[in-house]
Parts: structure tokens; C-alpha cells; sequence
């Protein structure tokens, strides 16, 4: 569990870090590695931008279904999760996102 200190701390990061600028940041900032709560969502975002990357290259490749079907769900599924992570990170609370957030905790930084 994470401290109040170290979530008011790191929580700027962490809300940026589901719009990039924060993973900018926490990788820039030796205090922000240092800080649990900006690497948790750091993580949790990391995750959501490479399976939105998968779900885009997917979507493109394949003709028709992934146009019409993949692209869209997969566009909205991340869009429900990324909102879900901001709010999260708001909150000051470290909930794991649906689907994703369990390959966020097999990161090791």
C-alpha cells in the first residue's frame, strides 16, 4: 500500500503517464522511479499503449472484420480503459484496469 505523501507526490505523473507525457516524465525523473504509485500507473499505461498499438496494427491488416469490427471495439475498449486509468489516478487509488492490469504487475523496474 501506498502512502498519502507518496500518492500526492507522484500523482501528476501518474495521471499524465495514460497520456504519454507522464511516461516522459517518470522515465526522466529518477524521484518519480522512486515513487509507487506514478510506476504503478506508469505501468498500467505502458500496457494499455502497447495493446492499443496491437489492436490498431491488427485492425489495419485485416481487411473488412478489422476495419469495421476490430478497430472500433478495440478503439473504444481502450478508450473505456484509458478513462478508467485517469480516473483511477485522480482518485489516488492503484485499481487495476479490466483485462490489462495483470501483465502491468509483471513489469520489473
Amino acid at each position: 500500500m501506498v502512502n498519502k505523501k507518496e500518492i500526492e507526490d507522484g500523482k501528476l505523473c501518474a495521471i499524465l503517464s495514460y497520456i504519454l507525457v507522464g511516461m516522459i516524465w517518470w522515465l526522466a525523473d529518477e524521484k518519480m522511479k522512486k515513487n509507487n504509485f506514478a510506476k504503478f500507473h506508469f505501468k498500467q499505461a505502458l500496457v494499455l499503449l502497447i495493446v492499443s498499438v496491437i489492436i490498431n496494427i491488427v485492425g489495419t491488416i485485416i481487411p473488412i472484420i478489422g476495419w469495421f469490427i476490430i478497430l472500433p471495439l478495440g478503439g473504444l475498449f481502450t478508450l473505456v480503459l484509458w478513462i478508467l486509468g485517469i480516473i483511477n489516478a485522480i482518485q489516488g487509488k492503484e485499481k487495476e484496469l479490466w483485462l490489462i492490469g495483470s501483465f502491468a504487475k509483471k513489469f520489473d523496474f
